[in-house]
Parts: C-alpha cells; structure tokens; sequence
C-alpha cells in the first residue's frame, strides 16, 4: 500500500498533486485505465521517464517455447505471455527545440486526478524549459466504456510568457523497447519484438498499423486520427514505417494561445480473421469515434457510470466529516469513546461485513432478494437496548458491528436472522461465527457465563477461556430447538 503524501482524500477521485520519481511505477498502475477490452497503464504521454510502458489488449497473448537440456515427463513445452501491443498513448512535445522532459528544466506544477465519476484521467502541467519558456501542458485520457475498440486523448499546450514554437509528435509504437521482465534468458528471447509488421498505412493526419504475433499467429490492428485547433499556419505531416506511425504537429503560438489536439486510437485482434478485415474493422471504429466526438464519448463516458453507480455505489448517510463511531466506554474494545459519545450519549449503529475487523465497508443492510425495505446505513441504537458495554463472569461483550471491533481474541458472534444454532454432541465453542434465535442464550464453561445475548443486534463476546476450546452446555441443546 502506498502511503504518500501527495495523495489526498477525495470523493470521487485519486489525485497526486506532485509527481515523484521513486514511486512512478506504483503510480502508472493507480493511473491506468480499462474497459475490459483494452488497457492502458497510467504512463505519462511523452512516454518517458517509465516504470514499466503498458498497452494491452484481453487474451492477446504470445507463446514462448521453454527448452530444457534434458526433457522430463510433464514438463511444459510453452508458455503464454500477455504481451505489450501496439502503443497509442504517446504524445511527444518540443519547445524551442526543448524536448518536453520532467527530468530537465523545472517543473512548477504538476498534478494528475483519476476522476471516478467521468471515467477519465486528468494531467496538468507548468514546466519551464532549459531555455527559460514556461509552458502549460493538459491532457485528459480516457477508454471508452461505450465503444470499446476506443480510446481518446485531448491533449494542449499554452505558452505563459512569452513566444514560443511547438511540435507536437504523436505516435503509434510498435515492438517498443521494455525493460527486463523475467530473469529467464528464454522468456526474452521469445517476447523481443513480439510483433511482425503485416501492414503500415500514414495518410494526412490518421495512420495505422497491423501486426501479427511470431507464434501464436494472433493479428492485431491498430489505427490513430487527430482533430487540430490552433492559431492559423499550423502544420500536420504524417510518415510510416514498419512499427511507427507518427503525425507531426507544428506551429508557433503566442501567451493566450492554444494549441488543442485530439487523439482518436482504434484497436481490434483476432485469431482467425485476415488482414483486410482487421484493417477495416479498426478504420470502422475510427469513424464512429470521429462521429461521436470528444465531446460526445465524454458525455457517453458520464452516463453508463452514472448509471453504474447508481446500481452499484453505497452510500452512508450522515455527516462526512464526522469520524467512524466507537462504543461507548471504549475499553471494553480497545478504543477510545468518540467525543460527544458518552455513556449517555448517543451512539451509531453502522452495519457491516461480519468477521473482517480491519474493513471499513456499508451496506450490509443493502437490499435482498426478498426487496425487503433498506434501512439506513447510520441509524441511532435503540434506547431499549441499554447503553455502553457490559461485563459479566469474566467476559466482556458489546453490541457493535464486528469490522469495528479492534480488540483480541473474538470468540464468536451471534446474529440474528437464522434457525438454529450449529449443535453435535461433544461439540466445542471455536472461533467464528454462531447462530441463534432471537432469544437470550448464554454459554457455560469452566469459568462461567461467557456472554449475554440482546435481542436484534449481533454481539461480540470476548474473555480469557481456561482452556483454548470451551465445552458447551447440554442445556444448549434443548434451548437451541
């Protein structure tokens, strides 16, 4: 886990507001998106410096062959690798002959936000060249949820102060240098330039690119439109070459003014279909995408996660501000009472996951199949459930949810909403859970009752046993039918 300070607490986001260096790798992975079919780690756009570069397709694989000195029964003679594909997410820049590098220069600001609510991922930032022109650089990513064979980028540069000449490169790669992935000498050998060129196509301002995979024979096709707004005299060139697609962007800009890019990427494989067909099944996409625009797949975007949240979100109802409930008295679980809380206080009943006492999660009381009506995430206790904590022989027991338990040794919990209690003769008390009619029972041991049981509430019940098992009463038995 990642414990960092650049990384605040948000909503409905994940934003760094620094970058670092040290923890990038652990950051592209935060940062990537998916759709399910196409994945794309978070890598910066100009590509480099890179923690591991990543753009995947689901169950596009190679095989790399696996030889031995001497062979030996079961021994496997492959293995299936996902492999890096054809990278669309580069976007290089040059200013005043400046390659827009975060290891030179200065950067002033730099802040990238994975917005959970639009299902896209935000960059910004100032940098001051070498030469001392300082720029704004944006860029918002995304993977369509809506058409999945695409993904887009809006990529714009501004100068600040003063003048300045642009050239904006983007990018398809493919076969693209990686670093060590296996200590395996074989595994190398075999996923080196993975991919063999069928196809390479650069035409005004849209290229493409098809591949087929040495060994596992899977063709891939990848394709790449841009729509350009900028101040007039603005340049689009395009060239082509077995494993790199690139159009070129250039012009010169003024402080105030804009250079806006948009970057359409259209991906397709498969096993069985030709050439031609992976071809203009990528060309396809990249003409629906180009109808619906950037505009149109974000208000897409919106949408389908609007409605996904809406069936999947859970939501607590109260004062976000106010920190988790404890138990009043505290003691009796190891934690401090919450301020305002007392023993005649007012106290929160939050219900959650039985059993897993370092979650945090609602909703356990999300609604079942029986469509019972939902109660509220937060809701008061009942006044005739008693206040605080109880001790009694010995043992300890409280009435709060388990994952807001944080003390030792959890015998059991009883909770409501079941038949009958687990019984066999010569059955022993373990860990876990226990399950009752909503009566009052109590367990006899060597050292007495060992918890007290209340009405419509699961209770936690703790104490120090004599032995590490406690044998249970027969009177259990009969009171349990």
């Amino acid at each position: 886990m990642i414990e960092h300070p650049t990384f605040t607490v948000e909503e409905w986001s994940v934003r760094e507001k620094e970058l670092h260096l040290d923890i990038l790798a652990q950051t592209e992975s935060i940062f990537a998106l998916s759709n399910g079919h196409i994945g794309l780690r978070g890598n910066l756009d100009e590509g480099e410096p890179h923690g591991l570069p990543g753009t995947y397709l689901n169950s596009f694989y190679e095989l790399r062959p696996l030889p031995y000195a001497e062979g030996g029964y079961a021994y496997p003679e492959s293995g299936q690798t996902a492999i890096n594909v054809t990278n669309g997410k580069l976007i290089r820049l040059l200013v005043d002959d400046e390659p827009f590098d975060i290891r030179y220069g200065k950067i002033e600001g730099h802040e990238r936000e994975l917005d959970l609510r639009n299902g896209v991922l935000r960059r910004s930032v100032r940098w001051t060249t070498p030469a001392a022109r300082t720029v704004k650089v944006s860029s918002v990513r995304m993977v369509s949820f809506t058409q999945r064979a695409i993904a887009a980028i809006c990529y714009e540069v501004e100068p600040l102060d003063a003048p300045v000449r642009v050239v904006v490169q983007s990018e398809l790669v493919a076969n693209e240098a990686l670093p060590p992935q296996s200590k395996d000498p074989r595994v190398g050998a075999a996923l080196e330039s993975a991919l063999e060129c069928e196809e390479h196509l650069a035409q005004g301002a849209a290229g493409l690119l098809v591949h087929h995979t040495r060994v596992s024979d899977l063709r891939i096709g990848a394709a790449m439109d841009h729509h350009v707004e900028g101040p007039p005299g603005m340049v689009v060139e395009s060239e082509s070459s077995p494993d790199v697609v690139r159009v070129t962007v250039t012009g010169r800009l003024q402080p105030g003014e804009r250079l806006h890019i948009v970057k359409f990427i259209a991906y397709g494989w498969s096993s069985l279909r030709s050439r031609p067909a992976i071809h203009d099944q990528v060309r396809a996409a990249l003409s629906a995408a180009r109808l619906t625009g950037w505009e149109g797949l974000l208000a897409e975007q919106r949408t389908y996660l609007d409605d996904f949240w809406a069936r999947a979100d859970i939501e607590l109802e109260g004062d976000p501000e106010i920190p988790l409930p404890r138990p009043a008295g505290g003691s009796a679980c190891g934690g401090a009472p919450h301020p305002g809380q007392g023993v005649d206080g007012p106290r929160l009943r939050r219900p959650c996951l039985l059993g897993h006492g370092g979650l945090r999660p609602a909703g356990a009381d999300a609604d079942r199949a029986s469509r019972r009506r939902r109660r509220p995430a937060l809701a008061p206790l009942d006044s005739r459930e008693g206040q605080g904590a109880c001790t009694r022989a010995g043992a300890t027991w409280c009435r709060l949810p388990v994952a807001d338990y944080s003390g030792g040794r959890v015998f059991g919990v009883l909770a409501r909403g079941h038949r009958r209690l687990p019984y066999q003769r010569g059955h022993r008390l373990r860990r876990g859970l226990l399950h009752g009619r909503d009566r009052r029972y109590s367990i006899r041991g060597g050292g007495g009752p060992r918890v007290a049981r209340r009405d419509g509430e699961a209770v936690v019940f703790t104490g120090i046993p004599q032995h590490r098992h406690q044998p249970v009463s027969h009177r259990w038995r009969h009171r349990a039918r």
